[in-house]
Formats: C-alpha cells, structure tokens, sequence
C-alpha cells in the first residue's frame, strides 16, 4: 500500500510540475518572434551562435537591474559569436517601450504576446535565462537574478563562445 501512494505522489508531482521543454543538454525549443523594429526572429536561423535568451518584464524589479548588464556582456562578447535576446512578457508592450526608453539596450527585443514562447521555455520566474550553445543546445538555465549572477553567465559565455 505505502508504494502505490508514493506512485500516485509521484505521478501527481510530475502532471503539477511545468514543462520544463528547455532542459539542460537538450535542444532549445525553437520560435519566430517579432522584434522592436518589427523584424521576425528565429532561433533556428541563429545556430552557429550562443544565444543568451533572457525573459523579462518591466514589472520586474530585478529584470530591470539585469538589463543594462546584460548588455555590457553582449556588447564584450558580440564579435565572438554570441548575441543576447531580450524576450519580452508584458502584455502591453508600451511598458516595454516605457522601460527601454529608461533602460536602452543595443541588443535585440523581441515580444512574446501569447506567452506560447515563455512557455515552450518553461519559465517560472522572472527573469528567466537561458544559455544556448552554437547546436541549439541548452546549457544552461537560470532563474531569478541576483547580485554575482552576471560573473556566472559571463563565465559560461566565455567557456561557450570558445568551444
């Protein structure tokens, strides 16, 4: 009896658990998007690349420390094949534009209005970032942000942009 209820705990955890589609190790779920010039953006079209991509919001208090650090490292990274997308969760994107006018950044923004791309990415929590190697390979997935996180993502930036 005690190990048909840890089965149904078990079983019960993992359909309550979010899709966690972008996996360490794993290939990258890939998406189009729309970007603040009204370009579209593929992930796919960017292999041979490291991608960081960040989601974020203008609500988000520590997104908005992050943000202009994150594009200190795009900008020292740039020229060894890496780029930064900066996703974007708010449902109305003139908080974005409100935020980015505060907060510029040189790297690409790209809007997610149905969520299906934070949800490919299985975020749950903001921000979210996720390193992607040169195969479309996730390597690594952080979430939250907190002070001494950006020398942690500048390290696997360097180990990555050098494999």
């Amino acid at each position: 009896m005690k190990t048909l209820f840890a089965a149904i705990c078990l079983f019960c955890l993992a359909i309550s658990l979010p899709a966690q589609a972008a996996e360490e190790g794993k290939p990258a779920p890939g998406f189009t998007l729309k970007s603040l010039d009204g370009s579209n953006v593929k992930l796919n079209e960017l292999r041979g690349t490291v991608v960081l991509v960040n989601f974020w919001a203008s609500w988000c208090g520590p997104c908005r420390t992050e943000m202009p650090l994150l594009d200190e490292l795009y900008k020292e990274y740039r020229d060894y094949g890496f780029t930064v997308l900066g996703i974007n969760l708010d449902e109305e994107h003139n908080r974005a534009l409100k935020l980015l006018d505060r907060v510029p950044v040189s790297f690409p923004i790209l809007f997610d209005p149905d969520n299906s791309t934070s949800e490919a990415f299985g975020v749950d929590a903001m921000p979210t970032t996720v390193l992607v190697d040169r195969d479309g390979v996730v390597r690594h997935h952080h979430r939250g942000y907190k002070d001494g996180f950006m020398a942690k993502y500048e390290e696997q930036v360097k180990t990555l942009v050098l494999e």
